[in-house]
């Protein structure tokens, strides 16, 4: 016995809303089950060469609260000397705009040598940076810094840029910042995945930079300025 129209109508409509709530959610399942074992914390993080600190934004030319956190445990992680080198990758698409030269300023005001910080001025967003921080700086080996909600979307497309990476999650208040930040992030990996699958060149690629060599290069005396 058949089902009238509008039933049949009714339950066409709910399967596909539940397929299409399925094939939403599928990025972010990817993203919790890739990098399940691949965080830590500042205390547990493995040694690496370098710590890669992604940008939060700026409030007034300063770093904000968010970045300012992110900042601490890649200055902790120096102290610790779980990390030599600490690249810094932001957005300064704009001269009044400077994210990574306020990170840097951030940094060396506690406590690490502007020569252990390297610049990236063109990490505007994600992907970009973990492409750079490979194709760029030639990073192969790295501890990733960033809030919990981000470092797994972080983790995997550092992955896919071909970096060995863990990430260090930095915990904060669930303030109305946080939620919103982990509600961006369901929407922001659909990109992540379609980057991860296609790894499109940045927004900027640039010349090779060896910032991060000769940083790793330098003596622990050199380094002390």
């Amino acid at each position: 016995m058949r089902l009238p129209r509008e039933r049949r109508d009714r339950r066409r409509l709910l399967q596909a809303v539940m397929l299409g709530c399925v094939l939403a959610l599928l990025p972010a399942t990817w993203l919790q089950a890739s990098a399940a074992d691949r965080i830590r914390t500042v205390a547990d993080a493995p040694a690496a060469p370098v710590a890669v600190v992604f940008g939060a934004g700026l409030w007034n030319g300063e770093p904000s609260p968010y970045l300012a956190h992110r900042l601490d445990a890649a200055a902790k992680l120096y102290e610790s000397g779980k990390v030599r080198v600490i690249l810094v990758t932001g957005d300064n698409s704009r001269t009044d705009y400077n994210e990574p030269g306020a990170m840097r300023s951030y940094l060396r005001q506690h406590g690490v040598p502007g020569s252990r910080v390297v610049l990236d001025y063109a990490g505007f967003d994600t992907w970009d940076s973990c492409s750079r921080a490979k194709r760029i700086f030639g990073v192969d080996r790295a501890l990733l810094v960033s809030q919990a909600f981000h470092i797994r979307r972080a983790l995997a497309l550092c992955a896919a840029a071909g970096i060995d990476a863990y990430g260090v999650g930095v915990d904060e208040n669930h303030d109305l910042t946080w939620y919103y930040g982990g509600a961006r992030e369901i929407a922001g990996a659909g990109k992540a995945a379609f980057d991860a699958a296609f790894t499109p060149d940045p927004q900027f690629l640039g010349p090779r930079e060896t910032g991060v060599a000769k940083a790793l290069g330098l003596t622990a005396g050199s380094a002390a300025r």
